[in-house]
């Protein structure tokens, strides 16, 4: 599945880089659906072994080592304060490239790339506060669901790159 995935990534991107609008790869969380500028991504990868760092913050998985890159994982449904699932069968790694850093994002499962309009989305709603808002782009109207926007630079504070700095420092 992981390779027709990437497939699927290549594919797109190769044939909708220059025709307008935005791309994105969509994936889910609980029972939410959310999506990422596909730029953003690296590769989406099978669940693998992590290995986990002691005394991090509960957001982070650990380590994984990618074609000898050590890359650091974090749980998305833990950092966005949703209880921790299961890792099933469809469970991957998303590999995001976030400022200078690459960092994984563990998520339930990678539904499909979709294209989009400037006039599909709009801004969240403002009635949407709490913890999470700040991390929303906007929101993704399509035809029979919502799709939420989420903005990858916000999703890490200034702190959590610290943090992510010092368990990979002199690792790579």
């Amino acid at each position: 599945m992981a390779t027709a995935t990437k497939t699927v990534l290549e594919q797109e991107t190769d044939t909708g880089a220059n025709s307008g609008g935005m791309q994105l790869v969509s994936f889910s969380l609980a029972d939410e659906e959310y999506g990422i500028e596909i730029t953003r991504i690296r590769e989406i990868i099978l669940m693998c072994e992590i290995t986990q760092v002691p005394q991090t913050p509960p957001y982070v998985e650990g380590l994984i080592n990618l074609r000898s890159m050590v890359i650091p994982v974090i749980d998305l449904r833990t950092r966005f304060g949703i209880p921790r699932g299961q890792a099933t069968s469809d469970s991957r790694i998303m590999v995001l490239n976030v400022g200078s850093k690459t960092i994984g994002i563990v998520v339930d499962a990678v539904s499909e790339v979709l294209r989009v309009t400037n006039d599909q989305i709009a801004s969240p709603p403002p009635t949407v506060a709490g913890v999470g808002r700040e991390y929303l782009t906007g929101v993704v109207k399509m035809k029979d669901r919502l799709l939420i926007l989420l903005d990858v630079d916000r999703i890490f504070t200034e702190e959590d790159a610290q943090v992510i700095e010092a368990v990979t420092s002199g690792l790579s």
